[in-house]
């Protein structure tokens, strides 16, 4: 049997892989004034030990501003560098390659937590620095019915913005990453730009589709010079926002940012109005696929597929069908953070659990030499086990 595409290796640039199995970045708001935490530790030592190829951390903000809520991560200060090193080190001494996504969240910004209902937050003792953490955006325009407008940033502020991209690129390099995210989707700031709805500046940012691309362009340049070239940049796109930003802008976007050191699209969808797009039909399993094959096919840029891919045969069959090259999991990995191995066995590949660091592989390997027809939990539901 030949070995799955999904456990084959990836060289991007001078960074290899060790299999297409990746865990996308997933807020978690448990930071502390933009610094990771134990519970990141936690998160980010399980998914590289059940054997992911690449760990991405949760979307990191470039500034303070750019925080969405309260536990937001942060790399706007070299103070924060040491305490991402700590993870990065933790990834990789367990055999997965550290990545990272960096992102601001424009008006999308000052929210309570999603369990907390999300609502715009109010002038609290929590957040002693409430005046510096301020809405801008494209435009004043709020995100939705209820929200407050955000501040249109000027002219000449957007310059120093991008620099904020650039220097948190550069605090990423100096942490240990080895691949970095611009996060450009989602409705998020770079989005935002994007978006004929939420932009309607009438200077060079705005107007026609080329200057609403400009802003994510110029962050794209910033954030490669001062990432090393032999590293791989990546960028999360909504492909389809159901709001005028669609596939054939994200592959016009695509081709200019490839030019710029762009090495992967992260091919996503919605976020411009709240709600789930209905581009590809009903949201089910890999429903977002086609937005990556799309990109894949027109910008000839490597892509990575995500939204529910849950099943090691349904990632296999996207790989083998050409319509993506990496394959992105989410909330499947906190649902199940041993998610790599167990797709392993399924497809019939390491016997020997050498996906995993040692302590687990040793024992596992044991388990399955000197038990026969034995059937690990994840494969039947209760009473269809043999035995």
């Amino acid at each position: 049997m030949s070995e799955p595409l999904l456990f084959s290796p990836l060289q991007m640039r001078d960074v290899a892989v060790k299999n297409r199995v990746v865990v996308a970045p997933m807020h978690q708001y448990s930071g502390v004034k933009g610094f990771p935490t134990d519970w990141h530790l936690m998160n980010a030592g399980r998914w590289a030990a059940g054997g992911a190829g690449l760990v991405f951390i949760e979307s990191t903000k470039v500034e303070r501003r750019g925080c969405g809520t309260i536990g937001d991560l942060g790399l706007w200060d070299d103070a924060m560098i040491p305490h991402f090193r700590r993870l990065t080190d933790f990834i990789h001494q367990n055999g997965s390659v550290a990545a990272l996504q960096l992102g601001h969240s424009g008006r999308k910004a000052r929210r309570f937590r999603p369990w907390e209902g999300g609502k715009p937050l109010q002038p609290s003792p929590e957040v002693d620095d409430w005046g510096d953490w301020e809405l801008v955006a494209p435009s004043a325009l709020p995100g939705g019915d209820g929200d407050p407008d955000p501040r249109a940033l000027s002219r000449d502020e957007i310059p120093d913005l991008i620099d904020a991209w650039g220097k948190a690129a550069a605090r990423a390099d100096a942490a240990g990453f080895q691949v970095l995210e611009i996060h450009a989707a989602h409705g998020y700031l770079v989005h935002q730009f994007l978006s004929p709805v939420a932009n309607r500046r009438n200077d060079d940012y705005g107007g026609s589709d080329m200057n609403r691309m400009r802003f994510a362009i110029e962050v794209t340049e910033a954030v490669r010079a001062n990432w090393p070239d032999n590293k791989p940049l990546f960028m999360r796109l909504s492909v389809e926002d159901d709001a005028g930003w669609g596939p054939d802008e994200s592959v016009a976007l695509a081709r200019l940012v490839k030019t710029k050191g762009v090495d992967v699209i992260d091919c996503s969808s919605g976020g411009m109005r709240g709600r789930p797009v209905d581009g590809t039909g009903p949201v089910g399993y890999g429903y977002q696929v086609p937005y990556a094959e799309k990109v894949r096919a027109e910008a000839s840029i490597m892509s990575m597929a995500v939204g529910l891919i849950v099943h090691a045969d349904q990632a296999e069959e996207i790989l083998q069908n050409e319509q993506a090259d990496l394959i992105a999991l989410a909330r499947e990995f906190l649902y199940n953070p041993n998610w790599a191995i167990d797709a392993a066995q399924k497809l019939g590949v390491d016997p020997n659990f050498d996906l995993m660091p040692s302590p687990y592989s040793y024992w596992l390997a044991k388990r399955a030499s000197s038990v026969q027809d034995m059937t690990p939990s994840t494969y039947n539901i209760a009473g269809d086990a043999k035995g």
